[in-house]
């Protein structure tokens, strides 16, 4: 009698178990691309690199010009030069394209390097947004990049880029 009574309680503590791990996770998801692309963050670093970089930018573009003047003005008088003439002012001018295209990729690579920091500093504004999200709406599980399927009714996105816009 003993032994059916320790059986049946073992019994019902095995089947209560389970019942008890069972309880509601909450997961929520997040689309880093659209947070990225949408986060108040992002409009005001683009503005701060674009001011960064600007006179370098017109610079360039006035460098630009200047060699399309060149050009324009070889056309308009290279019938009237000598060959040594034309050949001098062709490698000014090969020159020029050289050297503008040598600057254009540096700018490029110094904005690419600039645009990685902030990106860098938003993700970890992410982060933390994100956890204290987490925390703030009781999530047991928050998933970003490397889902292959995830349902409209866990994506948080848009809570995080309301929260990010808070935490600006």
């Amino acid at each position: 009698m003993i032994n059916k009574t320790y059986v049946g309680i073992l019994l019902s503590i095995f089947l209560l178990i389970p019942l008890s791990l069972h309880a509601e996770i909450k997961i929520g998801y997040v689309v880093v691309e659209k947070v990225l692309k949408d986060a108040p963050q992002t409009a005001s670093s683009n503005k701060k690199l674009e001011k960064e970089f600007k006179s370098r930018t017109d610079d360039l573009q006035k460098k630009g010009k200047a060699i399309q003047a060149q050009e324009k003005d070889y056309k308009k008088n290279s019938l009237t030069m000598s060959d040594s003439d034309k050949q001098k002012a062709q490698k000014k001018i090969q020159n020029s394209k050289i050297e503008i295209q040598r600057i254009e990729r540096e700018l490029r690579e110094d904005i690419d390097i600039r645009r990685r920091e902030e990106i860098g500093k938003l993700q970890q504004q992410i982060n933390k947004s994100i956890e204290e999200l987490a925390e703030k709406e009781k999530y047991d599980l928050i998933l970003y990049q490397g889902v292959a399927y995830a349902s409209k009714g866990i994506d948080i996105t848009d809570d995080l880029i309301k929260a990010l816009g808070k935490a600006k």
